[in-house]
């Protein structure tokens, strides 16, 4: 399957979903029957070619594969009755015919991933599979746990759902802000994910950060009033501005400090800083604010020089007492090396090890080497950062990070 085809289905699916759970009110179901039309996709549009309307396309086959399910269900209830209904839909030519309503049900879709009836854990894997499109092995790889059990989660997930049954309808007041909160955190996986992948050959994967910022421009749209939503894509904008300087032209890493500057988008930067600015006078600040406060800074900076760490540094506490997780301690300790020197950082980082194992969970264990081997470089200790070094690059499965740490390791030694 040709990368187009890839990128096409992925943009498509959600729409398809939404349109299936729209008509059928079982999204359980329709998301199965959704992954089989992707597949039959898959197996036919690189033979045959891409069709002229290829969201009709999935739709119509997906409309008979939850037809089929419906009716295997309803055969194993002995619902005669339901069935022949369904099956009468199925054969019904209007209905086939016109299958597709140009509607984009992303945000709707989302507001359904994220039912109360719902973990927030569940919430968000289940909204990464359905809308962000992203494999149950990379969620299960963010959430350190294993493909299968990730698979389950989802799996329980749907069935819940059905239980409780949810409908394909915007939320009700009583728990709006709840899942406006879990779609904001889902968006921000999203965009993570694109922005360094954590698995395969590239660094990014921008189909996902423009799907992130798509889905975020609709909600920040729907929500003018709420600062953390314009908190979020503002982050995003003035994170992805730095896209295309993050990676030579032989798609090898380049770190921050020695970015080309004048290749980042200043239309994004522009766009994302005066997002920022109009909603910090308000006061009510949330995490989402004060790390596109922190991207601001960094998007203002004409040169490394030029960065104003301490202000970083600040930020980055303010952070971590609303926020205190540990990618954004270990960032903390990165800005604080940066505004009082590499000894400081060090004896920080310390600090958290001794308080939150940052140096032994899963999630943060291979970005804790990483800081550390920065820290020790910049110590003088090369020796020990080359080590660190090749420690951490054993810790991901993204081959453009793998490569970027072994040669810093390389270049040490």
């Amino acid at each position: 399957m040709t990368p187009d085809v890839e990128r096409l289905l992925r943009t498509e699916a959600p729409q398809v979903l939404g349109a299936l759970v729209r008509r059928f009110g079982r999204f359980d179901l329709a998301e199965d029957a959704v992954q089989e039309a992707l597949l039959a996709a898959s197996q036919s549009w690189p033979v045959d070619g891409v069709p002229a309307n290829p969201r009709s396309w999935l739709i119509r086959i997906g409309y008979r594969k939850l037809v089929d399910l419906l009716r295997s269900e309803q055969a194993r209830r002995r619902r005669e009755q339901q069935a022949a209904a369904a099956d009468l839909a199925m054969r019904e030519p209007a209905r086939q015919a016109q299958p597709a309503r140009e509607t984009d049900d992303s945000l709707t879709l989302l507001l359904l991933c994220c039912h109360p009836a719902l973990s927030l854990p569940s919430q968000v894997a289940l909204t990464l599979r359905a809308v962000g499109g992203l494999t149950t092995a990379e969620i299960a790889h963010a959430y350190g746990t294993t493909e299968a059990t990730m698979g389950t989660r989802i799996s329980r997930a749907k069935q819940h759902l059905a239980r409780a049954g949810a409908r394909f309808t915007a939320p009700t007041d009583a728990d709006r802000a709840s899942r406006i909160t879990a779609v904001m955190h889902v968006l921000y996986l999203i965009f993570n994910e694109g922005y360094t992948a954590t698995t395969g050959n590239t660094l990014s994967r921008i189909d996902l950060t423009q799907e992130a910022i798509r889905l975020t421009r609709m909600l920040r749209q729907a929500l003018p009033d709420d600062a953390e939503v314009a908190g979020l894509l503002a982050l995003m904008l003035l994170t992805e501005a730095r896209h295309t300087a993050r990676t030579s032209p032989d798609d090898e890493l380049v770190p921050l400090d020695e970015q080309d500057r004048t290749r980042w988008n200043t239309d994004l930067i522009r766009e994302g800083t005066t997002l920022i600015d109009s909603v910090w006078p308000r006061r009510q600040i949330g995490p989402y604010q004060l790390q596109a406060a922190i991207a601001a800074v960094h998007a203002a900076s004409m040169s490394p020089e030029q960065t104003d760490w301490p202000q970083i540094a600040a930020l980055y506490l303010w952070l971590e007492r609303l926020n205190p997780t540990p990618p954004v301690r270990l960032s903390r300790v990165v800005a604080v090396a940066k505004a009082y020197g590499p000894a400081r950082g060090l004896a920080l980082l310390d600090d958290l090890n001794r308080r939150y194992r940052l140096n032994q969970e899963p999630l943060t264990r291979q970005r804790e080497r990483v800081v550390r081997a920065h820290l020790l470089q910049l110590t003088g200790d090369t020796a020990g950062a080359a080590t660190l070094y090749r420690e951490a690059a054993s810790l991901t499965d993204n081959q453009v990070e793998q490569r970027y740490l072994l040669d810093r390791a390389h270049r040490l030694s």
